[in-house]
């Protein structure tokens, strides 16, 4: 018999012909996407983009959700049980539900391969982002509603809902941290999961049980600060465009090995506990001058998440480019840009990170607010 035949290989070390997502994969970052509806799922087409697409998890909020509401008729038939009224955040939530569950039961084999994968995240009513109580009681509610053990329950990065996302995880509810922008709030994100795995751990819990993901977003970091540069105007400052959102998450990386690795968190390690993953959030490009993969090609690196739109898969997979473990380049010039440069030219770090924190729950919660509408319009038209 001759010699096996040993597939071609890319000059990155691939065999030629492997997806590029799944290529990412390889390096250990996972890949999801950030919208679900009943369309995708019974139309097959998430089942495809698991299998050609190396997608390993699901995240959702009421944008996308109020848009597939609106188009097409994949809600009507459950609508018209609630023809003769009903609160229309509880229609909402059971329209919702029905969704996360059937994806979730959809990706439990890839969670029972990897317990770190194979989730579907719903989130917490926005308008509760500075409630610490109200947060809590809904992510519990969600969490006995809908009793999966891959499923994330997304609640805002504030101040209010750090104390909330403690409290869920020493109760043993995985959390997905959502909203994160500002380096300081990720390590508050970080000790309050540790925190809570402690505690759960001190009344006898399992923290191999329990999971959190710290969702931090990126593109719009880029849009603030290039709006703010721009105003500056100087060449100075319009040089430093496009830079601070790649800084800002390669720092996260680097504090997020920091966090966990050593006594305190090897005690919980050892009992089974995984890390808080940092999650990549939005990740699609909203400046056409910048490449539509930016945000993928430069933060890919071991145990991170990267949550994507269905046009940045599309984008990657035709032309995407996997060059090694980029999350971790340039540190030095990340801190510099945001330490010296930035400053230097009249920007505000923390002002930025604020405000984006600020609009952020803002939107979330005028998104909910026409989600409900949508709900009644709908609703009301299929009672028609």
């Amino acid at each position: 018999m001759g010699e096996p035949r040993v597939p071609p290989r890319s000059k990155n070390g691939f065999e030629m012909g492997v997806a590029r997502l799944h290529q990412l994969s390889a390096r250990g970052q996972s890949v999801w996407i950030d919208y679900l509806s009943r369309d995708l799922l019974q139309s097959g087409e998430l089942k495809r983009m698991m299998d050609e697409d190396a997608v390993v998890g699901v995240t959702s909020n009421p944008t996308i959700f109020q848009k597939a509401l609106s188009q097409g008729d994949a809600y009507d038939e459950q609508l018209r049980e609630y023809n003769q009224g009903g609160d229309a955040k509880e229609i909402f939530l059971h329209l919702a539900v029905r969704d996360v569950e059937n994806a979730l039961d959809l990706l439990l084999p890839v969670h029972e391969r990897n317990p770190e994968d194979g989730y579907v995240s719903i989130e917490v009513d926005p308008t509760f982002a500075y409630d610490a109580k109200a947060t809590f009681d809904e992510a519990i509610r969600l969490h006995e509603w809908i009793r999966r053990p891959n499923l994330y329950v997304k609640i805002p990065g504030t101040k209010p809902g750090l104390e909330a996302i403690e409290n869920c995880i020493a109760a043993g509810r995985s959390i997905n941290v959502t909203l994160l922008f500002s380096l300081e709030m990720h390590k508050e994100s970080m000790e309050a999961y540790i925190r809570g795995l402690e505690r759960f751990v001190e009344c006898g819990g399992d923290p191999a049980e329990v999971r959190s993901v710290a969702s931090f977003f990126v593109s719009r970091v880029d849009t603030e600060a290039d709006k703010r540069l721009e105003a500056i105007g100087t060449e100075q400052a319009l040089a430093l465009r496009g830079e601070l959102a790649i800084a800002n998450a390669r720092i996260a990386y680097e504090n997020y090995g920091n966090v966990f690795s050593g006594e305190r968190w090897g005690s919980l390690e050892a009992r089974g506990a995984l890390p808080q993953r940092c999650l990549w959030a939005s990740t699609s490009t909203k400046n056409p001058a910048y490449r539509d993969v930016l945000y993928v090609e430069e933060l890919i690196g071991p145990h991170t998440v990267n949550t994507m739109p269905e046009e940045t898969i599309q984008a990657f997979q035709d032309h995407g480019e996997v060059r090694g473990d980029t999350v971790e380049d340039d540190l030095a010039e990340a801190h510099a840009l945001l330490e010296e440069k930035l400053p230097a030219v009249g920007v505000d770090y923390d002002d930025v990170v604020a405000t984006l924190e600020k609009e952020g729950v803002q939107k979330f919660s005028d998104s909910f607010a026409e989600l409900l509408e949508g709900v009644k319009a709908k609703r009301e038209a299929v009672a028609a």
